[in-house]
C-alpha cells in the first residue's frame, strides 16, 4: 500500500469516527463560484475536527500552477490559511500536514515559505514524493486541524 493510500484511509477512518460520534457536519467551501461545481468539498468541519481537502497554489489569471514553486508554495499556503479561517480556525490550529511534491528538490523551497505561516508551534507533518499534479502543480497540500477550546 503506497504512502498516499494510507494517509487517505487514515483520514477517512477518523473522519468516520468524529461522523459516527454525532457531531454536525460543516461544508466550507471559500473558493470563487466558478469552481463551486467541483465534486469535492475544500474541508469539512466534523465537531471542532476540520479536514482539509488537498490544495494546489494556482495562478488566478491562468488557472495552472505557476513556474516558480516559491510563488507557487505562497499561493498554496494562502489557499489552506484561507479555508481554514474560513472554518472559524487559525492555521495554528493545524494538527497535521500533508505536502505533496513532484521534486523532492524542493524541500528547502518550500520550507521557507511554510514556516512563515505558523507562529506557535508547527503541525506534524510528511513531505512525500510523487510523479504528476493537476495543473502542473509542483505541490498538494492537505490538513487536519482541531480548534482549541477558549
Amino acid at each position: 500500500m503506497t504512502l498516499r493510500r494510507i494517509a487517505c484511509f487514515v483520514l477517512l477512518l477518523t473522519f468516520s469516527v468524529a461522523a459516527n460520534a454525532g457531531d454536525r457536519k460543516f461544508i466550507v467551501n471559500p473558493r470563487p463560484a466558478d469552481t463551486k461545481a467541483l465534486p469535492f468539498s475544500d474541508a469539512v468541519l466534523v465537531g471542532n475536527t476540520l479536514y482539509i481537502a488537498g490544495h494546489i497554489g494556482l495562478d488566478p489569471k491562468t488557472g495552472m500552477a505557476p513556474a516558480d514553486a516559491e510563488v507557487e508554495a505562497h499561493l498554496v499556503m494562502d489557499g489552506i490559511k484561507k479555508t481554514v479561517e474560513a472554518a472559524g480556525l487559525s492555521m495554528d490550529d493545524l494538527v497535521s500536514m500533508q505536502i505533496f511534491c513532484t521534486d523532492l528538490k524542493l524541500y528547502d523551497t518550500f520550507n521557507a515559505v511554510y514556516k512563515t505561516y505558523f507562529h506557535g508551534d508547527f503541525p506534524a507533518r510528511a513531505f512525500i514524493g510523487t510523479d504528476k499534479l493537476l495543473r502542473n502543480g509542483h505541490y498538494e497540500v492537505l490538513g487536519i486541524a482541531v480548534k482549541r477550546s477558549q
